[in-house]
Parts: structure tokens; sequence; C-alpha cells
């Protein structure tokens, strides 16, 4: 297994990812859409909005992690946020998650990051259990709250 993380990724990388990215959008109820994947993989990348970093197993992508950049207004400083995590079922429980949390920590330190956060439900207990060993800690000071803009089917 190998960690990297995609600098201007090439069209063939960004393809691979996007059907890995869309087994995880189908994960959580999403339609598939492999080439609106791709594309929305692509320009996120392109622009600074979005890092990711992969797990390959035999030259394939076999997990990710999806990282964006956050301004720290009140430490003016940044922070990163893990956005996405995900492995593929067949590749589960081999350390790979742990090993892209280890080269996302890396990367944001390096970067000079104050700290990483991310979300995850409340419910998914694996999840839970994966971060705490990797030293994150629940926030209970804080409360997520969301505000819908758009009506989807």
């Amino acid at each position: 297994m190998t960690i990297r993380r995609l600098i201007a990724p090439t069209r063939a990388e960004i393809a691979a990812l996007a059907d890995v990215f869309d087994r995880y959008r189908e994960h959580y109820g999403e339609q598939p859409g492999p080439t609106g994947a791709a594309a929305w993989l692509a320009a996120n990348i392109a622009t600074g909005r979005l890092d990711a970093f992969v797990a390959e197993v035999d030259g394939g992508i076999v997990g990710f992690a999806t990282v964006a950049p956050v301004p720290a207004s009140l430490r003016l400083a940044q922070f990163w946020q893990i956005r996405d995590l995900y492995v593929s079922p067949g590749h589960r429980r081999q350390g790979i998650a742990r090993a892209l949390l280890e080269a996302v920590r890396g990367a944001a330190s390096a970067a000079g990051a104050e700290r990483l956060s991310l979300l995850t439900e409340a419910d998914n207990e694996a999840a839970l259990r994966l971060y705490a060993a990797g030293g994150y800690e629940v926030v209970d000071r804080y409360r997520s709250l969301t505000l819908p803009l758009s009506q989807r089917p």
C-alpha cells in the first residue's frame, strides 16, 4: 500500500479517484455520476479548494481522503478540515484509513495548519473509534447547524 497526495493530477488520476469517490457517494445514498464526480474533483483540486490523498494497492486507488484548507480568523492562521475519508469495503481493516489520516496530518503540519478537524455521524461507531485512536477529540461546546439553500428531490 502507498499513500500519496495528488498534486496536479492527470486526467487518468482524476478518473481513478472519481471511480472510488462515486462509490463513496453511493454509500451515502447519492445517485451514481462518475462523469460529474470527475469534473467536480478536477475543478476543486485545480482551484486549491480541495486536496486529495489516495491509498493505492497494486496500482489502483482503494481509498482516499479529501481535505479543505480553512481560514482560522481568530488565530490569523489556517486549519485543515477533512471532508471525506473512504476505503473500499474489500480493503477495510488493513490500516489504510489510519495511513491516510497520518498522511493528512503530516501534510497539515508541514503547511503550518493550526489543527485538523472533521465531522462524522454521531452513530458511526467505527469512524469514531478510528478518529479517537488517532487523537481526535469530540468538541461538545459547538453545535453543527445547516441552512438548506436548495430543494433536492
